[in-house]
C-alpha cells in the first residue's frame, strides 16, 4: 500500500483536484448556453484545454457564481482552437458564453 501511494505525483495529484474544482466552476458557465450532456462534455474540453494557471484561477471561484474574469477566462479557453477541435469531435457547437 505504502508502493503505491509513494507512486502518486503531487503535482499531478493538485492538477487533478484542480481541474475537477474547475469542472464545478465552467459547468454554470457553459450550461447557460447548452443542455445538459452538451455542457459537460463542452466542461471537459474547456478544463482539458487550461492551462495549470487557468485552472487555479478557475477553482478558486468555487461555491460562488462566476463573475465578468472567470467567463473571459471560460470564453477564452472556449475560443482556443484545440478546444474547438475538442467541441467539433463531440458533435457540440457552442454558442457565445454570457
Amino acid at each position: 500500500m505504502v508502493a503505491a501511494l509513494s507512486a502518486c505525483d503531487p503535482a499531478e495529484v493538485a492538477d487533478k483536484v484542480g481541474r475537477r474544482a474547475a469542472d464545478s466552476v465552467v459547468g454554470p458557465v457553459v450550461s447557460q448556453s447548452l443542455p445538459g450532456a452538451q455542457a459537460s462534455l463542452a466542461t471537459r474540453c474547456i478544463v482539458d484545454n487550461a492551462s495549470a494557471a487557468e485552472v487555479q484561477a478557475l477553482a478558486r471561484d468555487v461555491g460562488v457564481e462566476a463573475g465578468t474574469s472567470t467567463r473571459a477566462t471560460v470564453a477564452a479557453i472556449a475560443a482556443r482552437a484545440e478546444t474547438g477541435s475538442c467541441l467539433a469531435s463531440r458533435g457540440i457547437r457552442l454558442p457565445p458564453l454570457r
